[in-house]
C-alpha cells in the first residue's frame, strides 16, 4: 500500500522526438520509443513531489516473457546506488530536478493521469490545481506554490483555471518533474522492453514499451559500422536496386526496403519472438541474422514468405510483381500467415528490410552466374547428351544465371582474427543447416580464402561464388554409357558479384571482396585449399591437351520479337585444315537454368583453316514467341555448344545465355507535389510484338503514398498503342521515389522511376 506522503511517478514522458534524432530512429513510423543500444537517452517522470534525501527512486526495464534478473531479462537501476556490478553497461543519472513545483510546458495536445483525460496547446504554459476528495491536511489546498505535499491521486481530480477553461485548454499540474539519463548496456538484448518506475512501496507501469536496436554508431556495439556514409546507406536508407538479368546485361530493379514504415519494427521483432532463440542470445548480431535468415521462409516455421519456382502463382503473387518489402511484411504481421510467393530477390529484400530495422547493416548482393553444388564437393557438374542437349536425371547441380543474397555487418568474436565485416546470409531455402533452411552468416574473408569450415555454411557460400564448372559428355558405346570430361571452366561461376553503391544510384561490382582475380594465382590458391579441406580430398580436374584452344558463344542481348542470332567462335592452333561437326541446343530457361521449352537443335559442318573461326546460327522468332507465356517467370536462352573433330572425334563443349531486350515505355510526372493533393502520372506504351501481350497491367509505388495503385488494362494486340493516367495522393513530404511498372504474360516487367519533390 502507498502511504499518503510516498513520493510517487504519475507520468513518464519518452521524449520520443528528443530521442529519435538523437538515436536517428525518427522516420520509424511507431508510436513506440525506438532507441539503439549503448546510447544514452532520455526520460521525463512527473513525481507526485520532490524526491527526498531518504527516498528510492529506481527503473525496471524488462524483456521477454518471466523477465528476471537471473536470466539477465531483467534490469533495475537505482538512482542513488548504481548496480554496475549486477547489470554492466547499464547506467542512470539525474540530468535536471525541478526541485519544486512549477507550471509545465506541454509537449502532448492530450494527455491522461489515472484515468482522467486532459487536452492543451502543446507549448503552452498552464497551472493546474489538484483538488483532493480528501480533507486537506491542516484546511491547506495543494497546488502550485501551496507548500503542501500532494495527497495520492488515486482519489483526487483534476481543475483548470476559469481562465484554462474558457480557452478550452487543461493540461498537467504543476507538479515535479526530474529527467533521467539511461544508457544501456552495448551488448543489451534487442527488441521490446517494458519500464516500470518504482519509489518505495509504489511500482508505476508505462502504459507502453519502447524497443531497443542495435547501434552501428557504438563502437563498442559488435555492429560498429564507422563510415557516415556506409551508416546512412546500409541502415537508414529505404530505398535501394537489387541487380538482376546476366553478367553480360545487368539492370536494377528499383525496391523499397521501407524499413520505417508502419508495422515493419513490430514484424522484425515479433519475428525475433517466435524464433527458437533464447531471449539472452538476441543479443548476439551473429545468432540474430543467423535466425532472421531462417524466418524469412515458411519452410520453416513461423517463415514468412512462400518460395515458388514452379511459374504457376495461382493463390498469389508472382514473385517478379513485387517490388517493395512493405506489403510482404506488414500482410504477414497483420495475418500471421506465410505471403505467397517470393523467389531469391524477394528473400533478400524482406531479410535486408528486416536487419536494417533491427540496426544491423545490411545491403542486398547479386552474384551472376551462381552455382547450387547439391553434392557439395565444390564442383558444378553438367551432363550432355551427343546433340548438347542436358540431362535432367544426372545434372543435379544447376547454375542460376544471378542469385541475390544480403550481407550483414558485423564483428566475429567467435572466429579467428581477420573475420569481422561483411558477412553473407542466403535467405532463398536452398540448402538444410543444422536442422532447418538457413545459410550463414559467412565471413566474406573465409570465402575469398577457401576457408570452407569457418563460420557458417561457407562451403555452400564458396561453390555458389568460385566453384569450377564440368561439362560432361554421355555417349553409348555399344551398351555401356562412357563419360567423357569435355570442359573445365574455372572462371564461369561468380561473375560481377554487384550491390548498390554508397549513397549514389548505381551498381558498385563487389566481385573482389567474395574472391581474388580469375586466374590468378590467389584464385587458384584459395580453390586449392578449400579442396584440400573436403573430408574426401578430390584435387582439382583438368582437361588433356586440345587441337580447340578455345570455344566460346557470344552473348548478345536478343530484341525481343527479332531472330536469335547466335555467333560461335572457335580458335586454335596453327594447324592443318580441320573439318569440325557443330551443334547448338537452345532452350527456353527460367534464371534459375529450369527448362521451359526446348527451342531449337541446329548442326553444321565446317572446315576450319586460320586460326580463328566463327560458326553463326540463326533461329527464327516464331520458335520462341508463341512460349513466352508459358510459366509466369522472366525467361532467357541458354545454349549448348559442341564442336567434333570429324577425324579424331575429339569433342569440346560450353554453355551460355542471351538475354531478351525487351522495349521501353515512356513515363511523365511532375517534378513536385504536395501531401494530400492529388498526383497523376500518365503511361504511354506501345505492342511491338507480332503476338498479343495478355495480362497488360501498369502499377505505381511509392514510399510516399499509403499503397500500390495497380490499373489493368487486359488485352493489348500487335502494334496497338495505349496511354493513360494513374492516380495517387502524397501522404509524406520528402524527396520521394516513384516506381512506375509494367507487366503481362509475356513481358513480365519492364519498369521506369520518377522522384518527385513532396511537400
Amino acid at each position: 500500500m502507498t502511504t499518503l506522503n510516498e513520493m510517487q511517478a504519475l507520468r513518464i514522458d519518452f521524449l520520443k522526438k528528443q530521442n529519435g534524432l538523437a538515436h536517428h530512429t525518427e522516420n520509424f513510423q511507431t508510436n513506440k520509443l525506438v532507441v539503439r543500444r549503448g546510447q544514452v537517452f532520455h526520460l521525463r517522470l512527473q513525481l507526485s513531489k520532490s524526491i527526498e534525501s531518504h527516498e528510492q527512486l529506481k527503473l525496471q526495464f524488462a524483456i521477454g516473457p518471466n523477465p528476471s534478473v537471473a536470466k539477465h531479462t531483467l534490469v533495475e537501476l537505482n538512482l542513488k546506488t548504481q548496480s554496475a556490478s549486477l547489470f554492466e553497461g547499464w547506467k542512470l543519472a539525474l540530468t535536471s530536478d525541478t526541485g519544486k513545483e512549477v507550471a509545465t510546458q506541454l509537449q502532448d495536445p492530450e494527455t491522461e493521469i489515472r484515468g482522467h483525460r486532459f487536452k492543451a496547446s502543446p507549448g503552452a504554459n498552464v497551472r493546474m490545481t489538484l483538488m483532493s476528495s480528501e480533507p486537506p491536511q491542516g484546511n491547506r489546498k495543494w497546488g502550485c506554490g501551496s507548500g503542501g505535499a500532494a495527497p495520492a491521486l488515486g482519489a483526487g481530480r483534476l481543475r483548470a483555471s476559469a481562465h484554462e477553461r474558457r480557452a478550452g485548454r487543461t493540461a498537467w499540474p504543476c507538479l515535479p518533474q526530474v529527467i533521467l539519463a539511461v544508457t544501456s548496456a552495448p551488448d543489451a538484448i534487442v527488441g521490446k522492453y517494458e519500464l516500470t518506475v518504482k519509489s518505495g512501496s509504489h511500482a508505476f507501469r508505462a502504459d507502453e514499451g519502447f524497443y531497443l536496436l542495435f547501434n552501428p554508431w557504438c563502437n563498442e556495439d559488435p555492429v560498429f559500422m564507422p563510415e557516415e556514409e556506409e551508416r546512412k546507406e546500409y541502415i537508414l536508407n529505404d530505398t535501394g536496386y537489387i541487380y538482376m538479368g546476366f553478367a553480360k546485361h545487368i539492370r536494377g530493379k528499383p525496391w523499397n526496403f521501407g524499413q520505417f514504415e508502419k508495422n515493419i519494427l513490430s514484424c522484425a521483432v515479433y519475428l525475433l519472438n517466435q524464433s527458437y532463440l533464447k531471449t539472452l542470445e538476441m543479443r548476439d548480431p551473429v545468432l540474430v541474422a543467423r535466425t532472421m535468415c531462417a524466418m524469412m521462409t515458411s519452410a520453416n516455421a513461423n517463415g514468412v514468405l512462400t518460395g515458388n519456382w514452379s511459374g504457376d502463382y495461382a493463390g498469389g503473387t508472382a514473385p517478379h510483381q513485387w517490388s517493395s518489402s512493405v506489403a510482404i511484411l506488414q500482410q504477414f504481421h497483420a495475418t500471421k500467415q506465410a505471403v505467397n510467393f517470393g523467389q531469391c530477390w524477394v528473400f533478400s529484400g524482406i531479410l535486408t528490410t528486416v536487419l536494417r530495422a533491427l540496426g544491423i547493416p545490411a545491403r542486398s548482393v547479386t552474384a551472376f552466374e551462381s552455382a547450387h553444388d547439391t553434392e557439395k564437393d565444390l564442383t558444378v557438374d553438367i551432363y550432355l547428351d551427343p546433340t548438347g542437349k542436358t540431362i535432367p536425371h544426372l545434372t543435379k547441380d544447376s547454375v542460376w544465371n544471378f542469385h541475390v543474397w544480403t550481407d550483414a555487418w558485423m564483428r566475429r568474436p567467435d572466429l579467428p582474427e581477420g573475420n569481422d565485416g561483411w558477412q553473407a546470409l542466403d535467405g532463398t531455402p536452398q540448402e538444410i543447416s543444422s536442422g532447418i533452411f538457413r545459410c550463414g552468416p559467412s565471413p566474406l574473408p573465409a570465402i575469398r580464402n577457401g576457408n570452407i569450415f569457418l563460420g557458417y555454411d561457407t562451403k555452400f557460400i564458396f561453390t555458389e561464388v568460385n566453384g569450377d564448372k564440368l561439362i560432361w559428355l554421355l555417349k553409348k558405346v555399344g551398351d555401356e554409357d562412357v563419360y567423357s570430361l569435355i570442359a573445365v571452366e574455372t572462371d564461369s561461376i561468380g561473375k560481377s558479384i554487384s550491390t548498390k553503391a554508397v549513397g549514389q544510384d548505381r551498381r558498385h561490382d563487389i566481385t573482389y571482396q567474395y574472391k581474388y582475380p580469375e586466374g590468378s594465382a590467389e584464385e587458384r590458391e584459395a580453390m586449392n585449399h578449400a579442396y584440400s579441406l573436403l573430408r574426401v580430398p578430390r584435387a582439382p580436374q583438368a582437361l588433356q591437351a586440345r587441337s580447340l584452344s578455345g570455344l566460346s558463344v557470344r552473348e548478345d542481348t536478343v530484341e525481343l520479337g527479332k531472330p536469335i542470332v547466335l555467333t560461335v567462335r572457335l580458335r586454335r592452333a596453327a594447324a592443318p585444315a580441320q573439318r569440325v561437326d557443330v551443334s547448338a541446343s537452345i532452350d527456353l530457361q527460367t534464371y534459375t537454368g529450369r527448362r521451359v521449352a526446348q527451342l531449337a537443335v541446329a548442326t553444321k559442318e565446317e572446315l576450319l583453316e586460320g586460326e580463328d573461326a566463327e560458326v553463326v546460327f540463326t533461329v527464327s522468332p516464331e520458335t520462341y514467341m508463341s512460349k513466352l507465356g508459358l510459366v509466369d517467370d522472366e525467361v532467357m536462352l541458354r545454349v549448348f555448344v559442341l564442336v567434333q573433330d570429324l577425324k579424331t572425334e575429339e569433342i569440346t563443349g560450353t554453355e551460355a545465355v542471351l538475354y531478351f531486350l525487351y522495349p521501353n515505355f515512356l513515363v511523365e510526372m511532375p517534378d513536385t507535389g504536395k501531401v494530400g493533393q492529388e498526383l497523376s502520372c500518365v503511361c504511354h506504351f506501345r505492342n511491338v510484338l507480332s503476338i498479343p501481350m495478355t495480362n497488360v497491367a501498369f502499377s505505381l509505388e511509392s514510399l510516399g503514398i499509403s499503397s500500390r495503385q495497380t490499373v489493368e488494362k487486359g488485352v493489348l494486340r500487335p502494334g496497338e498503342n495505349i496511354e493513360f493516367q494513374i492516380h495517387c495522393i502524397p501522404v509524406k513530404s520528402g524527396a520521394r521515389k516513384f516506381i512506375i511498372k509494367f507487366t503481362s504474360r509475356e513481358v513480365k516487367e519492364i519498369h521506369a522511376e520518377k522522384m518527385v519533390l513532396i511537400s
